[in-house]
């Protein structure tokens, strides 16, 4: 499975009901904007349902804006310290078995 613009961040991925594209032509203008550069890739449902809370929490479209790159950033320091799942883990070079890509503790020792 291809993993697109989730790279290694071990982000689950979810199949929708929905067209997204639908969804997001729906989107409001400024909200549609901050998504086409936001670093993660965002649901228009789940855009929506921040944007419209962060708009009646801080009051203004900039605020929320400001908001929503807080939560992505968030959201991508807390993947940081995910573990890597064993699908996104480095495989050895051909030839090598896993084994002997890991460092033997008892070598060494006299």
């Amino acid at each position: 499975m291809r993993a697109g613009n989730l790279g290694a961040a071990g982000l689950k991925r979810r199949l929708r009901a929905r067209d997204p594209m639908w969804a997001y032509d729906r989107l409001p203008a400024p909200l549609r904007r901050w998504l086409s550069e936001a670093a993660l890739p965002w649901s228009p449902a789940s855009a929506a349902r921040a944007f419209a809370r962060a708009l009646r929490e801080e009051g203004g479209e900039a605020a929320a804006l400001a908001r929503l790159d807080r939560i992505e950033r968030a959201t991508l320091a807390r993947a940081a310290l995910t573990p890597p799942s064993s699908a996104d883990a480095p495989s050895p070079p051909p030839g090598r078995s896993p084994s002997a890509a890991r460092p033997n503790p008892a070598q060494g020792r006299i």
